[in-house]
């Protein structure tokens, strides 16, 4: 007898999302696999450094494979437009205002909890699963879905998680949230999935050669001209030489400057409106805190007060103690009990109390 709930997975072609899908099969669920088709961009990808590349192609054939393995339907759903509009032109416009986004992010929320979570009610689905490693649970003290970190420390994913909503929790499944990485490669040899011993890509996925200022240079070619010979400034506004445009820059860089100062110095300060970035030692990337906006609130549902957190300001931080002072629901200053450096406008904020994520938000400014 199958499950009464019908399932649709977010199949990347991955091992992750191979496995969920596997144990979801095995739990008597319904399952149905999606692949999302999100971009096609000759002007990348037919360049040279971009030949070998054929990620897109190469997904859906994985995920194919592991549904006919499995015995389940697959669609290959076409997202490309809202895509385009929601993810590919809000990283270019970000990177344009001197920021560094991160699209994960704003993909999980918008585009796979958003446009492929609709095509997958739209064909029976009543619950969505993905192959990430979190945990979400619900808690009815509160009445309310919270995420956990995944019990893998090193995988775990909640960070790129945090704009969920509650709605969009309470029909989602983690079914290898409580597995280590390990334990899930072994699970996919031990099906024979043919896609058990695939590498994993840390890439953005539209961009699968991690080159970024192609990227954008073939989106928008203009900025060749427009933004090249901008000054690069020290700490005593004098101008030790010009960059190659300021969206090719982040808080904290040290390498790829092309000027000497005599000492390491990094980038501390992007300034779109002149086209110069701002160098100085390290000691100047450090910051006591932030500001960040378009708050959620994923552990908790009104009466915000100060609060002892960890906070994590990029994916692959440890994590560093911090007091979260609420500005109100959609605003909040962070302060740090170290300084901490390369505070980044752009990337997300995370906050936890031990294993649950309380909420998130964008980094508008550091604090000096």
């Amino acid at each position: 007898m199958k499950h009464k709930e019908v399932v649709a997975v977010a199949l990347s072609g991955g091992v992750d999302s191979s496995v969920a899908a596997a144990l979801l099969v095995e739990q008597n669920y319904s399952v149905i696999g999606l692949t999302m088709q999100l971009w096609n961009h000759p002007e990348v990808a037919h360049a040279p450094q971009y030949a070998h590349s054929n990620h897109a192609l190469t997904t859906i054939n994985d995920a194919r494979a592991v549904c006919q393995q499995l015995g389940i339907p697959h669609y290959v759903i076409n997202i490309e437009a809202v895509f385009e509009e929601q993810i590919i032109q809000e990283f270019i416009e970000e990177y344009l205002a001197g920021r560094t986004p991160n699209p994960c992010v704003r993909c999980n929320y918008l585009i796979k909890w958003g446009a492929l979570l609709q095509r997958a009610q739209q064909i029976g689905a009543t619950k969505f699963a993905t192959g990430h490693y979190v945990r979400c649970e619900y808690n009815p003290q509160r009445q309310r879905y919270v995420l956990l970190k995944g019990l893998d420390t090193q995988k775990e994913q909640s960070y790129v998680l945090w704009r969920l909503t509650q709605a969009q929790l309470a029909q989602t499944i983690f079914p290898v949230g409580h597995f280590t990485k390990a334990a899930v490669r072994q699970k996919a040899k031990a099906l024979g999935l043919k896609i058990a011993r695939k590498s994993e890509s840390q890439e953005i996925c539209f961009i699968p050669d991690n080159d970024y200022e192609h990227f954008l240079l073939a989106k928008r070619p203009e900025l060749i001209e427009q933004l090249q010979q901008g000054e690069v400034i020290n700490e005593e506004g004098r101008v030790l030489g010009f960059h190659r445009g300021y969206p090719f820059y982040t808080i904290g860089q040290r390498k790829g400057l092309r000027v000497a100062a005599g000492h390491r110095i990094y980038v501390n300060k992007i300034d779109p409106l002149t086209n110069r970035i701002y160098v100085g030692r390290r000691e100047k990337i450090f910051s006591k805190g932030l500001r960040a906006l378009n708050v959620n609130w994923v552990a908790l549902d009104g009466n915000f007060k100060s609060m002892s957190v960890t906070a994590k300001i990029r994916y692959k931080d440890p994590g560093f103690p911090a007091i979260l002072e609420p500005v109100n629901t959609n605003e909040i200053l962070l302060h740090f009990l170290e300084p901490q450096k390369s505070v980044t406008p752009g990337q997300s904020v995370v906050f936890y109390q031990g294993d649950e994520l309380v909420g998130g938000g964008i980094i508008e400014n550091a604090l000096s």
